[in-house]
């Protein structure tokens, strides 16, 4: 589970005769005129939609008493006050305390407070540091113009607090995207002046115009010959591309492209499989076919398996190209064409292994083939598309193929990434810019054709009928060593990295070394890496699912050197994240599906859709008092399937497969007859259920294939807009892709290839006569259009 770094839109410009502006911090305080989305402080998620956030100073403290923590261990304890470091916790949303698996309040630790504090950029291990950062967050807003970003609701009254010396005239206009010049009126709201280092400073309050529209616009702001601007984004109070499932409901095909081959594929899946893929699944009514995750991996062997841990979220992974589409191939010389016709043999040779995929062996062939390839030169309007495409793509593509230009000869490792003289910017990369130019036109090149690529496959999926086409996944972060660590050092938080409290399944909580948004930087940049990386994935795509999606309210963080049990949450201002999701998803005319499994607030789902986000049901997930919950007691605005990729497959779990891996790998906690009783009795009830519904005979249990069958058909008696069929169980495959709390030395994660339940490897080609896929996917369309 796991940005891209382009020139920072920042607010500029301060209130006349103040000091600097120096470090925004967490936006407004309650009270203030600016509406909720300004980039202020994250929303609190322990409370209802738009309840106030603590204040900054002269709220009453969560707790007393003296506790002690240093953000440097070796410096030594220092005392600190519990009430005043919750109390700057709760001025920079981070969460002092959390509901756990099991039920109880758990109080995070001083000095795990301290250490977040300090990947906000906030020093508190003395209390007289709390007390300065205390006093900074209440005056930080006023000594700035503007706020950061303002992301407001089409529809909704919204208004600009602007800050300026007492008694200055201030003026305030909108610049729209499409150029217009937009007068903001100013609103008579009377707010008490505030003494600001030493300065008498007002806010102001003005209105956002109403034909402002949806988009991505500028505040501009003057007084006394200072001007500022901002980012203003006008964003849906509601993404209306689900609309049309209500009418009529959807169905499609979820699959790991990477494990689905082809006899022309070299040894993985590609981008061609996946264009097949939609073909074959569109001409049996299904409406779109998710993916796993695109994003590139290392831009060179060897690449990690998992497609949630990338090196980049927003470009993608050109192991999946197909060799044989590229069109400078026809045009390559004799001698070479040889070398690659050698490749190719050698990749699909890798399509013989029925046990593990070798993506290393795979990408160093297709990588030794587009040397050759790119050697080609190009016709006079390839080489245009391929100029626009690096001219659109901007900054951030050159700064990712600098970064696989230098990754080609410095290991992630090496301590040049951390050297500051090394940062992007710096002279010394600049040099390296300069001198890499050649290999850095190459990786921008990768990108254009993957683009390329993912263009015909959606095309593909709509001309075989499907009405959203190939649904991309958006994972939850990158490596702690990836692209996006070192180009989006600036909005991402330092010392920290992204993780999940214990729960049952995982008792010593994860840590999934990922570094995560730094809310206030993010939204200082005017929100734009985040805007850039899902414009990115919806280019060529119907829709995209939003991997814990909770992570858009509040995220797990733990400090570097602490247990993963060990962080605390950190509260992201959700109105704004999912409001600028739902306006690239509306441009884009894609659904955005969250996955909104696990520990949350009740509120939350009912945000999502009330935002027209579709949410995530897995059947063996949705109980209602110990029983399987009724179908028509689901959700209507969800994707419901019977399993995700961290189960088993549904032949495996089943047969409990599941129970005897996690026994022979060490990870139950407690015998393993235990476990398959209580899968047993799992099973029976949603057997029973089964055989209630009609679905299977009362006196025969039926065959592995029917009640598989009857899972799904059982699946489309719920009124949810979207069903989900997993492309392992319309084969049979029984070998889960995933298993959690594991490595690659004990399972092999991410790397198992699509096969039926005799273990037989299933190859795209045989899709079209194989009966089983057939009579799965016949069953899914028969029962939801019923």
């Amino acid at each position: 589970m796991k940005a891209s770094n382009e020139q920072q839109a920042t607010a500029s410009g301060t209130p006349e005769g103040t000091a600097g502006g120096g470090q925004p911090v967490d936006g407004h305080e309650p009270g203030s005129p600016a509406s909720a989305g300004t980039g202020a402080g994250p929303a609190s998620v322990g409370t209802a939609p738009g309840s106030p956030a603590p204040a900054g100073t002269g709220a009453t403290p969560a707790a007393a008493g003296v506790v002690t923590g240093s953000p440097d261990a070796s410096a030594g304890p220092a005392p600190v006050s519990r009430e005043l470091l919750h109390w700057l916790a709760d001025a920079h949303g981070v969460g002092t305390t959390y509901q756990g698996w099991d039920g109880l309040p758990h109080e995070v630790a001083p000095a795990t407070l301290i250490r977040v504090l300090a990947a906000l950029g906030v020093e508190a291990g003395t209390d007289q540091l709390i007390e300065n950062a205390l006093a900074e967050a209440e005056l930080a807003p006023w000594r700035r113009m503007l706020p950061p970003a303002v992301v407001v609701q089409e529809g909704t009254p919204a208004q600009v607090p602007v800050h300026v010396r007492e008694g200055s005239a201030v003026g305030v206009h909108i610049i729209t995207e499409d150029g217009r010049k937009l007068d903001a009126a100013q609103q008579d709201i009377l707010v008490e002046p505030r003494d600001v280092d030493g300065l008498t400073i007002g806010r102001h309050a003005f209105d956002v115009p109403p034909n402002t529209g949806l988009g991505w616009h500028t505040i501009r702001a003057e007084s006394a010959g200072n001007v500022a601007e901002s980012t203003l984004v006008v964003v849906p109070s509601r993404l209306t591309t689900a609309a049309p499932l209500e009418e009529r409901r959807g169905w499609g095909l979820a699959t790991q492209l990477y494990s689905v081959r082809s006899k022309r594929s070299w040894g993985v899946g590609d981008f061609a499989d996946l264009a097949e893929l939609a073909a074959l699944a569109g001409a049996r009514g299904a409406d779109y076919v998710l993916v796993n995750p695109l994003h590139a991996a290392d831009p060179v062997p060897p690449v990690e398996p998992s497609p949630y841990s990338p090196s980049t979220r927003r470009f993608f992974n050109p192991l999946y190209l197909r060799i044989e589409a590229i069109p400078e191939l026809a045009y390559l010389k004799p001698k070479k064409q040889a070398v690659v016709h050698d490749l190719m043999k050698q990749g699909r040779k890798l399509n013989k292994d029925t046990n593990r995929l070798d993506r290393d062996k795979a990408y160093a062939a297709k990588l030794a083939a587009l040397e050759l390839l790119y050697g080609v030169r190009r016709s006079a309007s390839r080489q245009h598309a391929f100029e626009d495409f690096c001219r659109a793509a901007g900054s951030g593509l050159d700064d990712f193929a600098l970064w696989c230009a230098i990754r080609e000869d410095i290991d992630a490792d090496d301590p040049f990434w951390a050297d500051p003289a090394a940062a992007l910017g710096s002279p010394l990369v600049e040099k390296l810019r300069s001198e890499l130019s050649e290999r850095i036109d190459f990786h921008r090149w990768l990108q254009w054709l993957c683009d390329e690529q993912l263009e015909f496959a959606q095309a593909a999926a709509k001309r075989a009928g499907m009405r959203l086409g190939v649904v991309h996944d958006l994972a939850v972060g990158v490596d702690l060593q990836s692209s996006d660590a070192w180009t989006l050092k600036d909005v991402l938080a330092p010392g920290v990295s992204v993780g999940a409290p214990p729960d049952m399944y995982n008792q010593l909580g994860q840590d999934w070394h990922q570094p995560p948004w730094h809310p206030t930087r993010l939204a200082e940049a005017g929100y734009r890496p985040f805007r850039e990386m899902l414009a990115t994935i919806l280019r060529h795509s119907g829709g995209i699912r939003v991997d814990h999606i909770l992570g858009f309210f509040r995220l797990w963080w733990v400090p570097t050197g602490n247990s993963p049990a060990d962080g605390a949450y950190v509260r992201f201002d959700h109105d704004a994240m999912i409001g600028i999701l739902a306006l690239e998803a509306q441009r884009a005319g894609a659904v955005v599906i969250g996955e909104d499994l696990g520990t949350f607030e009740p509120w939350v789902r009912d945000y999502l859709a009330a935002r027209g986000i579709l949410g995530t049901s897995i059947l063996w997930f949705e109980n209602d008092g110990g029983a399987p919950l009724a179908p028509e007691k689901y959700r209507l605005q969800a994707l419901s399937s019977v399993n995700t990729h961290d189960l088993p497959p549904t032949a495996g779990y089943l047969a409990g497969d599941h129970v005897t891996l996690r026994s022979g790998l060490g990870l139950l906690e407690r015998p393993a007859e235990e476990e398959r009783l209580e899968h047993n009795a799992t099973l029976e009830k949603m057997m029973l259920l089964l055989r209630q519904r009609g679905l299977l005979s009362a006196d025969d249990p039926g065959s592995e294939e029917e009640r598989i069958e009857a899972l799904h058909r059982l699946l489309a008696l719920t009124p949810s807009v979207l069903l989900g069929v997993a492309l392992v169980d319309a084969v049979g495959e029984r070998r889960v892709q995933n298993q959690p709390g594991t490595t690659s030395a004990q399972y092999p994660n991410w790397q198992v290839p699509l096969a039926n339940s005799d273990g037989d490897s299933v190859l795209l080609d045989s899709l079209e006569g194989n009966e089983r896929f057939n009579s799965l996917l016949a069953a899914v369309e028969e029962s939801i259009r019923g």
